[in-house]
């Protein structure tokens, strides 16, 4: 039988679904200079819970998934810190009191059958994009639920990528609309321009249509490292950035090969609970749930 799992990027849609819910009363704070009160606050924090809820419902009626998780950012900084401290720097932290309804936001994706999944050492990029090939290789379909590029070099005939706010598939059109190259060029690509978003950085003086036409002419970057009639002062830039490419390439690629320690049966979604509270099932990396 065959399967169709969905994948959310959790954080991803809360954090979305929360700033739309913050920002009118956002603006009257900063009209009247004045702070969210703690009621204010309750009340976004519960809009958020409930359109995220109604988001899920709205996931499992358009894409009638057999199995499903939520996939979470562990709160620890994750490897790719450890690599290079700059990643991500300057991004918005997460106000704490969203943090603190995490936990009440995964139990009530619960009740719709959703479980969750979380992990201390890796981005949820890298435990979606390790499921998704699993079950990719299996012959199975993945639909990744979010609006997030770094999911776009996954893509193939079992691997979609939808954008549930703008009501849109990302797919191969998209890229070559947005990058002009392959979707199987994209690693190659911001690795040769940097991601501006993660504050990874390229190659100086490269930009997107000088990626896009020599990836175009040559295939991939190493063909382009090989090439032996590259103008000399793109040799030279090139040769220059050998490190800080070797470094983008690492932190750029999602890995696929993480031990998850649990079956697709235990993902399988199951019919929403009618009790008005339960406690949320987590998965952890090593299998066991709490």
């Amino acid at each position: 039988m065959s399967a169709h799992l969905i994948l959310i990027d959790a954080l991803n849609l809360i954090r979305r679904v929360y700033a739309v819910q913050e920002r009118p009363f956002i603006q009257i704070k900063q009209q009247h200079d004045d702070e969210l009160s703690s009621s204010t606050l309750k009340q976004v924090l519960f809009n958020t819970q409930k359109t995220c809820v109604n988001a899920l419902i709205k996931i499992i009626d358009q894409h009638q998934p057999t199995h499903a998780l939520a996939v979470f950012d562990s709160q620890q900084p994750c490897w790719r810190y450890q690599l290079f401290d700059g990643y991500k720097k300057g991004r918005k932290k997460m106000p704490d009191h969203l943090a603190n309804k995490l936990t009440d936001i995964q139990d009530a994706f619960m009740e719709q059958g959703f479980d969750s999944l979380t992990s201390d050492e890796d981005e949820a990029d890298d435990l979606i994009a390790t499921l998704a090939v699993k079950m990719a290789l299996h012959g199975q379909k993945v639909t990744i639920i979010s609006t997030d590029k770094g999911f776009l070099p996954l893509l193939s005939p079992n691997i979609h990528l939808y954008d549930y706010f703008n009501r849109r598939y990302l797919d191969e059109e998209h890229v070559k609309n947005k990058f002009n190259v392959k979707s199987t060029q994209l690693i190659d690509f911001w690795t040769l321009t940097g991601d501006n978003t993660n504050k990874i950085e390229g190659v100086s003086g490269i930009g997107q249509v000088t990626a896009a036409k020599l990836l175009n002419q040559y295939g991939s970057l190493k063909a382009v490292l090989n090439a032996t009639d590259l103008k000399d002062s793109l040799a030279e830039k090139l040769a220059l950035s050998v490190e800080q490419m070797d470094l983008a390439r690492k932190l750029l690629t999602l890995k696929q090969d993480i031990p998850l320690g649990f079956n697709l049966k235990d993902i399988r979604l199951t019919s929403p609970s009618p009790a008005l509270e339960i406690s949320g099932n987590i998965i952890a990396i090593n299998g066991d749930r709490n």
